[in-house]
């Protein structure tokens, strides 16, 4: 996987110096994990950077996990003036952003929609009649879309994943999580990024990427296959899908699946941290949530993915919170705003987040 060399000595001074740094942008208290570790094994303690701060809520219904946002949004940052969340335009790309959408639906060939539905899917059609009309269903030609998926246990907690948006090992992590419906708390490592890459460094000795934390377990480790490994037989049925288990072939794809972006989301750019991680509801393959997740990455900005492919609850607990489902969509407990629209959220993101 991606491995990028760092200094091999730091003195005490300079490590304390980055942990209190850190810990003052992130508004944490110090804790051992931000202190080198010589073991890739994280105690119960050591349970991520924002985890500790954040307020977490179960839904009974289906056994997620999310951050709370009901908490008064923090002073210290707010929307764009005459802000205003657009109404969702299911499937419709504004003019102005097809290219993108376009480029970004590249993946979906090379990695044939690997991602886009949760272990165990099936559908059936129905009559309309037949789904009550608080219950989510795609609709097509006067029928309804019955969906249903076979998800393994849930985590109690988010997993922890340092990554980036264009690295090709990532995205096979990416695509397992959609696959297994798990919420994910995503500490982003664009190049030259100034916090989570020199973070991975401190705790498992190397800033190689992707890098997984779980908290519900004390497990943390490298290498995205067998990240793979661990997530299917913990949180799956033990089997790793095929297209994520064929080697080179699988890592080639993934790499071509990043051509018609052209290394967007891999590098930094300076942003403004804010206390709580954002929460976007999203799935891999979605074009449309690929072009938000790019920026995410690239301003360094932490977030929780509610992962939800076709089949996912996750589905019907948005439906119900709001109405609506459509992803990508976005909740940001630091400003308040909920909204939908892929290119107006990369926009919000933006002016909000970005020096």
């Amino acid at each position: 996987n991606y491995l990028f060399h760092f200094p091999p000595h730091q003195t005490d001074t300079t490590t304390e110096l980055r942990r209190k740094t850190m810990t003052g942008v992130l508004n944490v208290s110090p804790a051992p994990i931000f202190r080198p570790f010589s073991s890739h094994k994280l105690s119960r303690n050591n349970r991520g950077l924002l985890v500790k701060s954040m307020a977490q809520s179960s839904d009974s219904s289906n056994g997620s996990t999310s951050v709370s946002t009901q908490e008064e949004p923090n002073s210290s940052f707010s929307p764009p003036a005459n802000f205003k969340p657009p109404k969702p335009k299911p499937f419709t790309p504004r003019g102005d952003k097809i290219l993108d959408i376009l480029s970004a639906s590249l993946a979906l060939i090379f990695r044939l929609g690997t991602g886009a539905l949760v272990s165990g899917y099936s559908a059936s059609f129905v009559p309309k009649n037949e789904v009550p009309s608080d219950q989510y269903a795609l609709e097509i030609a006067g029928f309804k879309v019955k969906e249903s998926s076979n998800i393994g246990p849930r985590p109690e907690k988010p997993i922890e994943i340092y990554e980036f948006e264009s690295c090709p090992f990532c995205r096979k992590v990416r695509e397992i999580v959609a696959i297994l419906d798990l919420d994910v708390l995503y500490y982003p490592c664009p190049r030259n990024g100034p916090n989570f890459r020199p973070t991975v460094g401190q705790m498992g000795g190397k800033q190689q990427f992707p890098y997984m934390v779980d908290p519900n377990t004390g497990v943390s480790m490298y290498e995205s296959d067998e990240i793979i490994k661990y997530l299917v037989g913990k949180y799956g049925d033990g089997n790793v899908p095929l297209m994520l288990s064929l080697g080179l072939f699988t890592t080639l794809t993934a790499g071509f699946a990043m051509i018609g972006r052209m290394g967007k989301g891999s590098s930094y750019k300076p942003s403004k941290l804010p206390p709580k991680p954002l929460e976007l509801w999203a799935y891999e393959p979605s074009p449309f949530c690929k072009v938000v997740r790019e920026v995410l990455v690239e301003l360094e900005l932490p977030h929780i993915l509610h992962s939800c492919a076709r089949g996912s609850p996750k589905r019907q607990v948005l439906y119900e919170r709001v109405g609506h489902f459509q992803v990508p969509y976005l909740e940001d407990p630091n400003t308040g705003v909920q909204m939908f629209e892929s290119a107006d959220i990369v926009e919000y993101i933006q002016a909000t987040y970005a020096r």
